[in-house]
């Protein structure tokens, strides 16, 4: 057997996978740059390309740039200034704070926002969607509700104001539409849905929490605060008010505030500068009624004092009580108009639906007994 005798050299086999590995490489390299070749050897006639008719806009496309127009003259940009004193030469200037939003309320150039936007500021200057510019001055607020009104003179060309809508029968799936001024970005639109209704918030300047809150998923970042959030009908149906965010812009998860609360708190703020919450005339402390609460296994607010001459007093709601055995505990209200109420800024907030002079149903737990209660609700401190 000649070719078992005498075996081709081993690097001959290797010279041939190698020639073909080559030949196989460079077809390869070519293939890749063919189309850039075959650029390269064409003429360059630098022909115009050919526009492909665009057909209508769709029927929602349509009713959102609508929207936005009808409702873009409403929307303001706010930014605001802050005093400083330089500690060498004790010389006072103004330097910037912030930026926000707000939307224009009445003929009269009321203007609302976000407490937290022109919180701090000792200066707020209004933009209209004209780019004309106005300084604010501050009318009232309302820090447990996070809303503010200022006010501006406008001669003429008044902004009209921002259609107003409900949001007590809104419903998780309905779409939503944000206006503001996002990173000073100004009117910018954003659209979502309603994510979830009757959230609460924790108040960063130390009240009881801000309840009843839209959230949605609409993008919300800084600078939108206090821009309208509004429905499909360009109604507004809340003030954008916060945003969750761990990295501190949007994730999807913004709150507002509802326009209901909004219609209860700006009137009053527009009439005497405060808003006035509608009270018991009890005392309470959420503290102890917590341990009360876990002692009894009663979920409730507890009173603690009924102040002489109060609504509470007129209805027989009766506070701790000092017998010869001890302490006796006082009532504890369990809900309002059917409502459920565990803690005392949950009573706060049920509260705040009504207004001063309403009757409300408390529903009161004394001793081992239920009983609905009637209270004609007076003004709080």
């Amino acid at each position: 057997m000649p070719y078992l005798d005498n075996p081709p050299p081993p690097d001959r086999f290797v010279r041939r996978w190698l020639v073909v590995a080559a030949t196989l490489a460079a077809l390869m390299l070519l293939w890749q740059f063919l189309p850039a070749l075959e650029a390269w050897f064409a003429p360059r006639e630098g022909a115009p390309r050919t526009v492909v008719a665009r057909g209508d806009l769709a029927a929602d496309e349509k009713a959102t740039i609508e929207l936005f127009e009808n409702a873009r003259d409403s929307v303001v940009y706010i930014s605001t200034t802050q005093r400083v004193r330089d500690f060498w030469t004790r010389n006072v200037f103004e330097v910037p704070r912030g930026t926000g939003s707000g939307f224009v309320w009445d003929e009269a150039g009321h203007v609302v926002t976000n407490f937290h936007v022109i919180e701090g500021a000792s200066q707020a200057t209004v933009k209209l969607a004209d780019g004309r510019d106005y300084p604010a001055a501050l009318v009232g607020a309302s820090p447990a509700h996070d809303i503010a009104v200022l006010k501006i003179g406008v001669g003429f060309k008044r902004p009209p104001p921002v259609p107003i809508g409900t949001s007590h029968d809104l419903k998780v799936g309905q779409k939503v539409f944000a206006i503001g001024n996002p990173f000073g970005l100004d009117w910018t639109l954003t659209t979502g849905i309603v994510s979830a209704l009757d959230r609460s918030l924790p108040n960063d300047r130390g009240g009881p929490p801000i309840e009843h809150l839209i959230q949605t998923d609409a993008s919300i970042n800084p600078g939108n605060s206090g821009g309208p959030l509004l429905d499909s009908a360009g109604r507004l149906i809340g003030i954008n008010t916060a945003i969750y965010s761990p990295s501190g812009a949007s994730a999807g998860i913004g709150f507002a505030v509802p326009v209901d609360t909004v219609m209860r708190v700006v009137p009053q703020l527009v009439r005497t500068g405060r808003y006035i919450r509608p009270a018991l005339g009890i005392e309470a402390d959420e503290t102890l009624n917590r341990r009360l609460a876990a002692a009894t296994g009663i979920a409730g607010v507890f009173v603690l004092r009924v102040a002489p001459g109060s609504a509470a007093e007129k209805a027989g709601l009766a506070g701790v009580r000092a017998t010869s055995m001890g302490l006796e505990p006082g009532d504890a209200i369990l809900a309002v108009e059917g409502k459920a109420v565990d803690s005392l800024p949950k009573l706060l907030a049920r509260l705040d639906d009504f207004k001063v002079g309403d009757t409300v149903t408390l529903t009161v737990r004394r001793g081992d007994s239920t009983q609905e209660v009637a209270v004609t609700l007076q003004p709080g401190a």
